[in-house]
């Protein structure tokens, strides 16, 4: 098998209940990486694209998140309704969903990764 020609990392973290900010497990991550996995794999895509169980991707006020790899492109609030057009849109179609982007300067701890060079 060669190398897949994308990753998606789909946060599944689940924190305790009560947690002021929330979790991805709470809002459905787990079943959103299942979703991913069964569109790509009905769109022929078992072996080419891999949707992957992530634990916290530092991003809880916006989840359920995710990050496709290798154009580094962050969705924030997707919830199954989502799925199938991130995957057809983005995942075949080459063209991110605008309105579930992240986008870079919200990123949560962005700002202090600019500051080590």
């Amino acid at each position: 098998m060669g190398k897949f020609a994308k990753h998606i990392f789909i946060c599944t973290n689940q924190r305790e209940p009560g947690d002021p900010r929330g979790s991805c497990g709470e809002r459905g991550g787990l079943e959103v990486a299942e979703a991913f996995k069964k569109k790509l794999h009905d769109a022929g895509q078992k072996r080419i694209v891999r949707p992957n169980k992530a634990g916290c991707l530092d991003q809880c006020a916006k989840g359920v998140c995710l990050v496709v790899y290798p154009e580094q492109v962050w969705y924030g609030k997707v919830t199954l309704a989502d799925v199938d057009e991130i995957v057809q849109q983005h995942i075949l179609g080459g063209k991110p969903v605008e309105r579930l982007l992240i986008p870079d300067k919200e990123l949560t701890g962005l700002e202090a990764r600019e500051g080590q060079s």
